[in-house]
């Protein structure tokens, strides 16, 4: 899940995300699959809006952030998320906004496209919680408790141990900033706009219908990929 780069004179761990652009302007990726694809869990208008308005916004002010000299042109999206301490909020809100939401696309599937957990993820998954129905719970718990607008992620950490974290805004695991680092495996967006439009303010209940379109396959890959590092 890491490469080592250097970057302003420093060597450091980044974050390998799919397609991710090597600098930028960076661009608005495409969704892996249709706006109405997660009906029910997640609604045609909701993605529209989270997709095409949110994530857009991060992408347009990143670029002018990143235009108005608060990041070097030459950096890729992975050094600006290993690195956002060092840069303005502008870059780490947005950087993050971009990065965190590309993620969470490529975390879902369609009803029916979601595969199965890998045994070697099922196993880790029971040892470190129990079992995968107090996995969930525990999840769907951080998730709920987070304060205000943030996410929940389910990572791998420094020991190869899985751990369940939040962060605030749009910060990630990721990150030099974040309170407990490591390699993501899925995470969920728990700001209102990820939600509101079909549950309201009931935060729990989307927590717990989003496992249906949870796309299995890419977590289990998510997590050979963390443990092959």
């Amino acid at each position: 899940m890491f490469h080592k780069t250097i970057f302003a004179g420093a060597l450091v761990l980044c974050p390998v995300v799919a397609a991710a652009q090597t600098q930028g302007p960076f661009e608005l990726p495409d969704l892996p699959y249709a706006t109405d694809a997660l009906a029910p869990v997640i609604s045609a208008e909701t993605m529209e809006l989270h997709h095409g308005k949110h994530q857009k916004a991060y992408v347009d002010n990143l670029n002018k952030a990143v235009e108005a000299g608060d990041a070097p042109k030459e950096a890729s999206l992975e050094e600006l998320v290993a690195q956002a301490g060092t840069f303005t909020p502008a870059i780490r809100n947005n950087a993050g906004g971009v990065w965190n939401h590309t993620f969470f696309w490529e975390t879902m599937a369609p009803v029916g496209q979601t595969g199965e957990m890998s045994a070697e993820l099922s196993e880790a998954i029971t040892t470190s919680f129990g079992s995968k129905e107090e996995f969930r719970a525990a999840f769907e718990e951080a998730g709920a408790a987070r304060f205000g607008s943030g996410w929940v992620w389910l990572i791998v950490n420094d020991e190869n141990e899985l751990e369940i974290t939040t962060t605030p805004h749009q910060d990630n695991p990721l990150m030099d900033v974040a309170e407990t680092q490591g390699a993501p495996l899925l995470g969920n967006d728990v700001w209102e706009h990820a939600y509101y439009l079909t549950y309201n303010n009931r935060r729990p209940e989307y927590l717990t219908a989003w496992w249906d379109v949870v796309d299995w396959d890419k977590v289990s890959e998510r997590y050979e990929a963390a443990l092959a590092d």
